[in-house]
């Protein structure tokens, strides 16, 4: 009987502090809401990649990540010509070891190749010395091809903290995230990816597709016609960046500094 008294009172206890771990943590929930300047400083205080640009006209930039299939590169470079549009690739430094040709091709028809990393591995795991390391191993692989070393850098993943893309500046790059996923990678339809995009884009939105996602050739045409009747330039990242000083707010829109 001791024994079942005993436990008893062991898990009355440990429900006391359960449940004063809840209040607590509710409490905290009520202060913050009722403090919207603690959630506004929590926010000024990370550091976040450039998601869309603040921009009064109708632009935006379209983006390819190339980390794995090579097989509609030559495809999307005619799509892309058809329509007189320029795009940013970011591109794997393993992807311009296995395909110089596409790289030079991609740069030849005028389109910016950035970085997405030398081995897409995960950036958050990486000293700030290893990050710069592998971003200066891309950036040779680019530039070689290229002539022309890459200022802008997508994470692998899209993961990023602090720690990443304070590493990342320090080495003079900027990091580049997008607002307007087109989810090809899912293998979604051609019409899902054409309506994603279609009814997200604003002005000064960064579009995300992939190089070898099975749909995106099927709907970029679709979409390029849709963006261009509605009155809108599209650019490569680098034209659609503002120049000089900026700030970043919460959701990551890039401002003009007197905007910040």
């Amino acid at each position: 009987m001791d024994i079942v008294k005993r436990a008893a009172r062991f898990f009355r206890k440990r429900e006391h502090v359960i449940a004063g771990v809840l209040l607590a943590a509710i409490a905290s929930l009520l202060v913050l809401a009722n403090n919207p300047e603690y959630i506004e400083t929590f926010a000024a205080n990370r550091k976040l990649p450039i998601y869309c640009v603040q921009r009064e006209q109708k632009i935006a930039a379209i983006s390819f990540d190339a980390a794995w299939g090579n097989e509609d590169t030559q495809t999307l470079i005619d799509i892309l010509a058809r329509y007189k549009v320029h795009a940013t690739f970011f591109v794997v430094g393993d992807w311009v070891d296995k395909y110089p040709e596409s790289v030079k091709a991609l740069a030849g028809a005028g389109h910016e190749i950035m970085s997405h990393s030398s081995t897409h591995a995960h950036f958050s795991k990486l000293s700030a010395a290893q990050i710069a390391n592998d971003l200066n191993a891309c950036n040779d692989k680019i530039e070689a091809v290229t002539g022309i070393r890459p200022k802008l850098f997508r994470a692998p993943y899209g993961e990023y903290d602090d720690h990443v893309i304070q590493a990342v500046t320090d080495i003079g790059m900027t990091t580049i995230q997008w607002d307007v996923d087109s989810l090809d990678w899912k293998g979604i339809s051609a019409g899902e990816i054409t309506k994603r995009v279609t009814e997200k884009v604003q002005p000064g939105s960064i579009v995300l597709f992939h190089n070898a996602a099975i749909h995106t050739p099927e709907a970029l045409p679709g979409i390029l016609e849709s963006l261009i009747r509605d009155g809108y330039a599209i650019v490569p990242i680098s034209e659609i960046l503002l120049d000089g000083e900026y700030t970043i707010d919460h959701t990551g829109r890039q401002l003009p500094k007197s905007s910040g």
